[in-house]
């Protein structure tokens, strides 16, 4: 069967036009250095930007929302025409991370992408300040109760309390004694030193809940606080939690 030269040029043209208009995908992750939760209310927004005119704003040729599935590292597919890409045109990533309408992680730096070369799709975000004068929420400093020490919970009605300073000064109490101390801090990094307590005599369950808070003490070396739901966990060496406390 013969097909006219017209019809089969016309059949060319529009299988070209819909090659031409073929979807394309970045795939990547977006993350953060803080160690801190995002609340359920997170959204994570990503967005494909032609940067190409300097003396213009950046037109959005390609946008995505994502409900963060668990913690950063969080993944995005960000679907785009293949069309809107220009031969030596300047193309970058976008991404922001929104809480309830409020911005809490943005890119800060150019992020090129489409260049000719291997996509990186991997976006390091960073944290934003709303208010500079403000103290971060993301700071171990306050009084916390202690609601979990490895894994095994605590006593209902038994309060173990840590208090840490801004300056490191550690105070609170075991459950049954008192302690001071000290804590050195360094960015994410936390560990307490040796703390003086009190000696009473306790319920033999009281002071088995203290002796264990103290030596877990021992162990930590991070730390982590979600600012939404208020708690405050205590890492090992090997980022396991090992006591899990409540803002008071």
């Amino acid at each position: 069967m013969r097909i006219h030269p017209l019809r089969l040029a016309m059949v060319m043209a529009l299988w070209c036009a819909a090659a031409a208009a073929a979807p394309r995908t970045l795939e990547g992750t977006v993350t953060y250095r803080e160690r801190m939760a995002l609340p359920p209310s997170a959204v994570l927004e990503v967005k494909l930007l032609d940067v190409s005119r300097a003396d213009a704003a950046a037109r959005t040729i390609a946008q995505t929302s994502v409900a963060p599935a668990g913690q950063v590292p969080i993944r995005y597919r960000l679907q785009f025409d293949d069309a809107e890409i220009v031969p030596g045109g300047r193309y970058a990533l976008q991404a922001r991370i929104m809480v309830e309408g409020q911005p809490w992680f943005a890119t800060t730096t150019h992020h090129a992408v489409l260049a000719g070369g291997v996509d990186e799709a991997a976006i390091m975000v960073e944290r934003v300040r709303t208010d500079p004068g403000a103290s971060p929420a993301e700071t171990p400093a306050g009084r916390w109760l202690a609601e979990d020490i490895r894994g095994g919970g605590v006593i209902d009605g038994l309060q173990t309390v840590l208090e840490i300073a801004d300056d490191g000064t550690v105070t609170g109490s075991g459950g049954c004694n008192r302690m001071a101390g000290k804590a050195t801090l360094s960015g994410n990094r936390i560990t307490f030193g040796n703390a003086a307590a009190t000696l009473m005599a306790c319920v033999p369950a009281a002071m088995d809940q203290e002796r264990k808070f103290f030596d877990a003490l021992k162990d930590v070396r991070t730390w982590r606080v979600d600012p939404l739901r208020r708690k405050l966990t205590l890492l090992d060496g090997g980022g396991q939690p090992i006591i899990v406390l409540a803002k008071m």
